[in-house]
């Protein structure tokens, strides 16, 4: 039964990368599950850090890339996602960047 548990518990992480990858087609794509630097039970996928570089976001806003992944994301984020850091970028910019911050510490829910 814990296996089960385990193997569902990476089905969200896949699923915002598929839907990423086939609506998107990102020239770069880093989906980090980042939830057990938070106050969650051990396998959570309630925090992710998402990173992508695609030629859609091309003359796009942050907010307006933030719409679009939003958007694709909509039935995740309404469940399991409790929190989604978001750095979009163009091919461009990403290859002038090439890294996105370092996600803080978690300061809520007596982690």
């Amino acid at each position: 039964m814990v296996k089960k548990q385990i193997v569902q518990k990476q089905i969200v992480q896949k699923q915002i990368e598929d839907k990423l990858t086939a609506a998107l087609v990102p020239s770069h794509l880093s989906v980090v599950n980042e939830s057990h630097m938070h106050a969650v039970p051990p396998n959570s996928e309630t925090h992710f850090k998402l990173v992508i570089a695609t030629s859609a976001f091309e003359g796009k806003r942050a907010v307006q890339r933030h719409q679009m992944v939003y958007g694709l994301l909509a039935d995740e984020l309404a469940g399991e996602v409790h929190a989604l850091a978001l750095h979009t970028f163009t091919p461009e910019e990403w290859s002038d960047a090439n890294s996105a911050p370092d996600s803080p510490e978690c300061l809520g829910g007596g982690k």
